[in-house]
């Protein structure tokens, strides 16, 4: 699918001023609201904050009675809506495959007649495949009490594609859904996002909001408080700890360069969900560290778990699985780049390689992960030399993501980046975090700043960890000396930069002739 570019796109509904009264009562009272493609917004509230009649009013449905003031304009296209319940508007007499082909059908009325079938019919597989539903036959002969509700929701998802919906309504999409079918739920959303398609999430679910939004609006008593980008609203902007139990579990961990001890009995967890980053001076292990986690570096005992299932030490002995379970980034982009060969057919290699993708299909997927990451086709189509930096950093990103990894091992991949730069690659991994496409996030950097952002740090000196907890702790009341010498470090390195004149602006003088 062609990833789209939203940030100069006009929205597809506006929201402005509106006002509905019920008996006397207000339900909303000015909501102002703009949905634009690509883009999810989520509104959230408690029970009877006005989620669902903000959601039903760019339909144009109001509670019976109501009074409604103020305005919603739809300019672009359709509006699709899934419910809470999806069984609850699937006709249970009818299989999926022929309620699919109806709608399918009012879209190929245009064509001849004799090729309306095969025109529908591809309409219905490609929607099928855009919310992740097997286009074999054995679904589309089943009635909607034979599918599970998650599939039920997909179904009603495609039912809406299928009507050409420019934005969707999704109204309470996990609420009472297991933790692995939540995590199903956000990332179909999110694909549908990266499909151009703007997407109004109503929950309560702060998890899933923070997953999923990149505007987040609350309602209190019908009024829109505050509203904002989700990243400003989140309290650990690269990741949120605690979710869904360890992804990976290192247990005294001893490795060697030779002869020389390198690491020294460390141990570490990593929860769902959840970024550690790993500090320390240079020599301290840290990149060793990385590269036994990832089976770069196999001469090391000890016991490196991931989802409790012991991996081998060595990357050879790993199986696909066990490969694209943990990826690793490496510092230089450029040196792990192929000089000859185009950045996205080395990006799409990986969904080849490691999960047995088509080579179509996985080209698809690389355009869709690198427009996401600020990358379009036009770019990614060069060869390395011909990016930045910051660039080639965002598509090794997306080449480890694409495997769809458990956990994602960066090792100082901000350090050679500008500050803004820096910036945005770190929301970059944000949001690759908060999305679902990596289970969790190791950090490897020398820049507390970047730690700061973590949920917990790691602190490493002469191969062993000396210290770790919150972020937030470990920076701001250090309990081991090495700590206290590389927080102590940074604070005086930033009181004399604030100290220190701005330079001064002055042109170059003219070369003398020669």
């Amino acid at each position: 699918m062609t990833p789209v570019r939203t940030a100069a796109r006009e929205p597809v509904a506006v929201i402005e001023g509106l006002r509905v009264e019920i008996g006397g009562g207000a339900v909303l009272d000015g909501v102002d609201l703009s949905l634009r493609p690509g883009r999810i917004t989520a509104l959230t509230g408690g029970s009877g904050s006005g989620k669902t009649t903000t959601g039903l009013a760019l339909l144009g449905a109001y509670p019976s009675g109501a009074r409604v003031t103020g305005s919603v304009r739809v300019p672009q296209g359709l509006i699709g809506y899934v419910p809470q319940h999806p069984a609850a508007v699937l006709n249970p007499a009818r299989r999926i495959g022929a309620l699919l082909m109806e709608l399918a059908r009012v879209r190929v009325r245009h064509l001849p007649r004799t090729g309306r079938r095969a025109a529908a019919r591809d309409r219905v597989l490609d929607a099928l495949a855009r919310v992740r539903l097997p286009a074999d036959g054995r679904l589309l002969r089943r009635f909607p009490h034979e599918l599970s509700g998650g599939q039920q929701q997909r179904v009603v998802l495609a039912q809406v594609l299928l009507l050409g919906a420019r934005a969707v309504v999704a109204d309470e999409p996990t609420t009472g859904q297991d933790p692995l079918t939540k995590r199903g739920i956000v990332d179909l959303f999110a694909d549908v996002a990266r499909q151009g398609v703007a997407v109004l999430l109503l929950s309560h679910d702060a998890d899933v909001v923070r997953a999923l939004a990149d505007e987040v609006v609350v309602l209190r008593d019908g009024r829109a408080g505050d509203a904002g980008p989700a990243d400003a609203r989140a309290r650990a902007p690269l990741g949120g700890a605690g979710r869904d139990g360890v992804v990976l579990d290192v247990r005294s961990l001893v490795a060697r360069h030779g002869r020389t001890p390198v690491l020294d009995r460390v141990s570490l967890t990593v929860r769902a969900g959840a970024c550690l980053a790993v500090v320390g001076r240079s020599g301290s292990g840290k990149t060793t560290l990385a590269r036994c986690l990832s089976g770069l570096h196999p001469r090391h005992h000890g016991d490196v778990l991931l989802d409790g299932a012991p991996l081998p030490a060595g990357l050879r002995d790993r199986s696909r699985s066990q490969v694209a379970g943990v990826q690793y980034v490496f510092q230089d982009a450029k040196a792990a780049f192929d000089a000859y060969r185009p950045v996205l057919d080395q990006v799409a290699r990986t969904a080849v390689r490691l999960r047995g993708v088509a080579p179509a299909g996985a080209r698809r997927e690389a355009l869709a992960l690198l427009g996401t990451l600020g990358l379009p086709e036009a770019k990614a189509a060069r060869l390395p030399a011909a990016l930045s930096g910051g660039e080639l950093q965002r598509a090794a990103l997306a080449r480890a993501v694409l495997a769809r990894p458990r956990v994602l091992v960066c090792d100082e991949i901000t350090s050679g980046l500008d500050p803004l730069t820096r910036d945005e690659v770190l929301g970059l991994l944000s949001g690759l975090l908060r999305s679902g496409r990596t289970g969790a996030l190791v950090l490897i950097t020398h820049d507390l700043a970047t730690a700061a952002r973590a949920d917990r740090i790691a602190v490493m000196d002469n191969g062993r960890v000396v210290e770790e907890g919150p972020a937030e702790r470990v920076l701001g009341a250090p309990g081991h000396p090495c700590t206290g010498g590389l927080v102590a470090a940074d604070r005086s390195f930033a009181a004399a930069r604030a100290e220190r004149p701005p330079p001064s602006l002055s042109r170059p003088r003219p070369s003398a002739p020669r």
